[in-house]
């Protein structure tokens, strides 16, 4: 433990949520719902949530928008980062990063390892800093959401966590 660290208690975060499908409506849109359910439960505001069409310049406006928006502090995206020609996902918001967050994908497909086998090497999921703000990109399954959501994000986004976090991180996100 750090000793200038000052258990301030929960600090919420604000959340934007994408789903990026070409066929799900909000009606159908159970990964986004799960993704805005668990983040509300948490404690957190979820500020926007849209569904766009695999597109990579679709994506990039409202990746872009986000990022430029002082009062989003995460974006969490589902869908699009599989290997079909329509999934570009990682194609339409990697240009956008400042920094690139490895550990995330590389922890995403070692705990997806354990629940559905060798089948995680098709996920691509991504995530990276843009403008001071944390974009976190999982696969469309609903499952998938449940995993990223459960096991990294919500203690990752969480001021409380010890030993660190990206929640406590967000004063200095933005140094130069």
């Amino acid at each position: 433990m750090t000793g200038h660290y000052k258990d301030t208690g929960f600090v919420p975060l604000n959340i934007a949520i994408l789903t990026i499908s070409d066929s799900r409506t909000e009606a159908n849109d159970k990964s986004g719902n799960i993704l805005r359910e668990r983040s509300l439960e948490a404690g957190h505001k979820v500020v926007d949530k849209l569904i766009v069409k695999d597109d990579i310049y679709a994506m990039r406006v409202v990746f872009s928008r986000w990022i430029a928006d002082e009062d989003v502090h995460v974006v969490i995206s589902t869908g699009g980062t599989g290997i079909t020609g329509r999934d570009s996902t990682p194609e339409a918001v990697m240009p956008l990063f400042d920094k690139s967050i490895e550990g995330f994908g590389e922890l995403f497909r070692a705990i997806s390892l354990d629940e559905i086998g060798v089948a995680s090497i098709q996920s691509r999921a991504v995530a990276g800093l843009a403008n001071g703000t944390l974009i976190f990109c999982l696969p469309g399954s609903t499952g998938a959401c449940r995993t990223g959501w459960d096991k990294i994000l919500k203690d990752q986004l969480d001021h409380r966590t010890r030993p660190c976090n990206f929640a406590q991180m967000f004063p200095r996100l933005q140094e130069f």
